[in-house]
């Protein structure tokens, strides 16, 4: 492996489409020890606009099988593609003797996931997910108050993902093909329901209602999770492109307090404008108005409780994780198990909603 001589190790990126040209790819450029070599899209514009950011030297590929042929040029390969191609693509690059990180989902079942994590570990390779949201600033500012013992025993955590989209916006994420593993349920489902384990443990048993709202719409655009986990607390998860009013991302209910934070992590809106880390201006970084409060018995919006200063986010710590495993041994930031377990809520969850019950784990 190159990195093992002090050189970067030389990146593959499948796909250069919202996932690819937003996050991945302006992520690994920025990291130390981490050299985006290739990206495969056969799209002439997104070539263009991939070479302009990242220069000339970079190269294309039409296709992953490209890839194969020439791995010992590569160290890892990153899947930044539609979601049904996860599995095929990263058994291809495992098979090929190649590292993989995959954006989430990295599967349709927790079957295929532990089927892919079994194959890594065969062959003595990382293969890492993309859970971003881990180093999301509200996510990080939680653990730091559930690690103090600002909250007491947390009872209920409430984390809503919302948005206001009221038309359709068309393409595989909205496309009713069970195949192409779309729909709110699996997008932005796999975001708090990982945070939700991460926080506060496996699952018990899962309730959800799931609907599609809009006309025209063919998936589900409003979802509402309720894990149990086995230490007791209960996480009520909501995914929607269907609130009028958003209500706060996150709401956590404790024995001693209650932290309450309104709005997004500002990392996903800056790398859209452009911005990357490593810039001018401090990276992960909100407004004083926007922290979140701490506090018992009144409502944050009339005041009460305390300002809580908002931990920085910081996405680029993901692939400085996965380029210490890689380089040192370091552990794994994500590992193919934890998302088959996040996979296994989100299959009950699914299972829940279509027949109306409780479904345990």
């Amino acid at each position: 492996m190159t990195g093992m001589t002090g050189t970067p190790l030389r990146v593959g990126l499948v796909g250069y489409g919202l996932a690819g040209s937003v996050f991945h790819a302006p992520l690994i450029a920025s990291t130390e020890g981490l050299t985006l070599d290739t990206v495969v899209t056969s799209n002439p514009e997104r070539q263009e606009q991939a070479r302009a950011e990242f220069g000339d030297g970079l190269r294309f590929a039409a296709t992953p099988d490209d890839l194969w042929a020439r791995a010992d040029e590569l160290d890892l390969i990153v899947i930044a593609s539609p979601n049904k191609t996860h599995v095929p693509i990263a058994t291809a690059a495992l098979k090929a003797g190649l590292p993989v990180v995959v954006d989430k989902p990295i599967a349709g079942t927790a079957a295929e996931a532990r089927e892919l994590a079994a194959l890594a570990d065969e062959r003595g390779l990382l293969l890492s997910v993309f859970q971003n949201r881990r180093w999301d600033n509200d996510f990080l500012t939680l653990q730091g108050l559930i690690a103090e013992g600002e909250l007491g025993d947390v009872w209920r955590f409430e984390s809503r993902f919302e948005r206001w989209r009221p038309q359709p916006k068309g393409g595989w994420r909205e496309s009713g093909d069970p195949a192409e593993i779309g729909g709110l349920l699996y997008d932005l489902g796999s975001h708090v329901v990982d945070q939700a384990l991460v926080l506060f443990g496996p699952a018990a048993s899962v309730y959800a209602e799931s609907d599609i709202r809009r006309p025209g719409a063919a998936t589900d655009d409003d979802t509402f999770i309720a894990i149990t986990h086995t230490s007791g607390v209960r996480s009520h998860l909501y995914v929607s492109a269907t609130t009028a009013q958003l209500g706060p991302r996150f709401r956590v209910l404790g024995s001693q307090a209650g932290y309450v934070k309104y709005g997004l992590d500002p990392q996903e809106a800056d790398l859209r404008e452009g911005k990357r880390p490593g810039g001018a201006s401090p990276w992960g970084v909100e407004p004083q108005s926007l922290w979140g409060r701490v506090g018992s018995g009144e409502t944050p919006l009339t005041g009460g409780g305390r300002p809580q200063p908002t931990v920085p986010g910081a996405y680029p710590a993901y692939y400085a994780a996965v380029a210490a495993a890689l380089r040192d041994g370091a552990p794994n930031p994500v590992t193919a198990h934890e998302a088959a377990a996040a996979l296994d809520v989100l299959e009950a969850a699914r299972r829940s909603a279509h027949e109306g019950v409780v479904v345990s784990l």
